[in-house]
């Protein structure tokens, strides 16, 4: 009994924090509210502010005057996708007032007034879905080439993200471009700018250019290798593996 009792007394003096004369503690005896079920599959769009871009391109790690996607974003080395859950740029209007570049960039999230400060410096904006493959792809491009695998196609977005990517307010880059020219200038009307004329801009080339759905790097298909070491591109040959990548 002895043994005993000095064994009781050490428990009570080493108890787990919050439980009191041995009890569970009333925050475990209430019943679990599943608020957070599915959390962990949940897609992640990792922040990158107007201040952010702006300050890479001042640094020379951006060029305004090619398009600017995910990889060009990545290769910065100050944004980076490490994690399976990400899945891409979500572009916020942190330092809208200092942002001032002509610039076409590609992201996976944008609110209204990004858009518009991007559209009021006479730039142009798309939102693009990426499959997590072609996110790790294009967020470490050198890695990616020297594992010699060929160029993924991005696939489209899952069902619950087709009216996003289709809705030519959030540019998408599924939607309809004239109604996105339709979009354009509703929006200047509500922030109260003068939209610029894309065709009459001497960068009316680079402004305009997009990329094919299913297209992952500028200047690159899927279905082609890159080999670093050799600087050279193999293209395939064959019927199938050419359907298959562009189908």
């Amino acid at each position: 009994m002895r043994g005993q009792h000095a064994k009781r007394l050490d428990k009570r003096w080493h108890q787990q924090l919050g439980y009191e004369s041995f009890q569970k503690p009333f925050f475990m005896k209430m019943p679990m509210e599943p608020y957070y079920a599915g959390h962990h599959v949940r897609r992640e769009y990792p922040p990158l502010s107007l201040h952010e871009l702006q300050f890479s391109i001042d640094q020379g790690r951006i060029d305004p005057t090619r398009p600017i996607d995910l990889t060009a974003i990545c290769n910065t080395k100050y944004y980076i996708l490490n994690s399976d859950r990400y899945y891409g740029v979500h572009l916020t209007e942190d330092g809208v007032d200092l942002f001032k570049e002509k610039v076409n960039i590609e992201v996976q999230w944008a609110r209204e007034s990004v858009i518009a400060a991007i559209e009021k410096n006479g730039g142009t904006i798309t939102t693009a879905y990426y499959d997590p493959i072609c996110v790790q792809a294009a967020a470490n491009v050198k890695k990616f080439f020297l594992s010699g695998k060929a160029i993924p196609r991005r696939l489209l977005p899952p069902q619950n993200l087709i009216g996003y990517y289709s809705d030519p307010k959030n540019r998408g880059y599924l939607a309809d471009p004239d109604h996105i020219a339709e979009e354009r200038f509703v929006l200047s009307q509500k922030y109260g700018y003068v939209l610029p004329d894309l065709n009459s801009d001497p960068h009316k080339d680079m402004l305009l250019t997009r990329k094919d759905p299913r297209q992952l790097f500028y200047g690159l298909e899927p279905g082609w290798v890159v080999n670093l070491k050799d600087k050279c591109i193999y293209i395939p040959n064959e019927v199938e593996l050419q359907e298959h990548y562009q189908s």
